[in-house]
């Protein structure tokens, strides 16, 4: 499915969900009817007898107004979540592109790789995230450096190490960033 196509889908899930919802608010007398389009007129004299049947005083209005608003902004968190703002990651890079003898790696493994080409290097509890651009990964690696060791050394070795491990896979980098995130706990 396409960005657009994605994007669409994501439109109208967020409105079959945020118009019941403003229905029930006013329905149960939260938003005032009259400020509302007279597009809507007709789903509001419908629903117009819901706050009557169940007789809510001020104080339920105001818990049920909220529990509607807590569930929209759920649902928006879900759906935007959906939209992927920032970085692209590939699920997949090819790595050989010979008809008949394609290789793929996935990004999960690439991460992997990473990740014990930093704790070969000497660093402790590494953590890579990746982003692609044009067919090529950005590796951003967060590490420990435990405490007899100098940090910039570390963390330049644990760069090199990490750009040599994906380039002997034949894994496309176009930049390795290693971030050192403090000194590693002493057990």
């Amino acid at each position: 499915m396409n960005a657009f196509n994605r994007l669409i889908m994501l439109l109208i899930a967020l409105l079959l969900i945020a118009v019941p919802v403003l229905l029930l608010l006013i329905g149960f007398g939260i938003l005032p009817a009259n400020q509302i389009s007279p597009y809507y007129r007709p789903a509001l004299e419908s629903l117009g007898g819901l706050a009557s049947v169940f007789s809510y005083d001020a104080g339920a209005r105001t818990v049920v107004g909220l529990i509607g608003i807590l569930v929209f902004l759920v649902a928006l968190f879900l759906l935007l979540k959906e939209i992927p703002l920032g970085r692209r990651i590939a699920r997949s890079t090819l790595i050989e592109e010979e008809p008949g003898r394609e290789t793929a790696i996935t990004s999960g493994a690439v991460r992997q790789l990473a990740e014990a080409a930093a704790r070969e290097a000497g660093a402790d509890s590494p953590t890579c995230r990746l982003a692609t651009e044009k067919r090529s990964y950005d590796v951003a690696c967060d590490i420990r450096v435990p405490g007899s060791q100098n940090f910039t050394e570390l963390a330049t070795r644990a760069r090199d190490n990490i750009r040599r491990a994906l380039e002997e896979q034949q894994v496309p980098v176009r930049d390795v960033e290693v971030t050192v995130q403090g000194t590693a706990s002493q057990e």
